[in-house]
């Protein structure tokens, strides 16, 4: 397979150095078949060691090598050099704060997450082996479940740009998620949680998110979705 010379932009800070980030630019000659992890990898090994950056799986679980490539968010793994431009510029995401180089300070994000209560709450005595659910009600979340928290939609989100204490499009995925679960009996705490100031009624529909979730998950539709639930229950208006 040909070789063919990229040229990679990349937003570069080191806090314990400069006070502000800079851009440094790397040649490099790569396959079409390989990702952009790929390179940053190899601009790590062979050319400049200080680079920093997130990865883990290197297959599209984990979400850990999110960041803004070319201007809008994705997973460098997913990234194939077959599908890019012959110069290639890469930034962290969006509205965290960064750490080094690529690496952003995913807390508040986490955070955010966790204010939804992101597990299963049942009171009632558990079953023998497992609470079931039939394959058309498994269906209702199948699509929420593939999130895999990269961080991408809440940072592309102009709402959470303008606002940072907005929950995010993340985090009321995945109180879809626990909400509309068959085996879930926390709807009424969830829903008191989503329609804060902060939550439900700060999304717009700009439908960023939904361009840039690396699983292709319909955000807005879900959002949609809590929405109805929170005029059927009457919740019309920010706590």
């Amino acid at each position: 397979m040909a070789v063919k010379q990229y040229k990679l932009k990349i937003k570069r800070f080191d806090p314990e150095r400069n006070a502000h980030s800079r851009w440094e630019e790397f040649s490099l000659s790569m396959k079409p078949s390989h990702r952009l992890l790929d390179a940053l990898a190899k601009i790590k090994d062979e050319i400049d060691g200080s680079l920093t950056y997130r990865r883990s799986c290197a297959h599209g679980v984990c979400g850990s090598c999110a960041m803004k490539i070319n201007g809008k968010n994705g997973l460098a793994c997913q990234s194939l050099f077959k599908d890019m431009p012959e110069f290639i510029v890469i930034e962290p995401l969006h509205g965290f704060p960064v750490v080094k180089d690529l690496v952003v300070d995913i807390k508040p994000f986490l955070e955010k997450n966790e204010e939804i209560l992101p597990f299963l709450i049942n009171n009632t005595p558990p079953p023998e082996r497992e609470r079931k659910q039939t394959p058309q009600e498994q269906n209702k979340i199948l699509q929420a479940i593939t999130c895999i928290m990269c961080g991408s939609c809440t940072s592309a989100c102009p709402s959470y740009q303008r606002n940072n204490s907005y929950l995010g499009p993340s985090a009321l995925v995945k109180a879809a998620r626990f909400i509309f679960d068959s085996r879930d009996s926390a709807e009424e705490e969830r829903l008191d949680k989503v329609t804060q100031s902060n939550g439900l009624w700060m999304c717009h529909s700009i439908y960023n998110c939904v361009e840039v979730c690396p699983k292709n998950v319909d955000i807005p539709a879900h959002i949609i979705k809590l929405k109805q639930l929170a005029v059927k229950r009457k919740i019309l208006k920010q706590k």
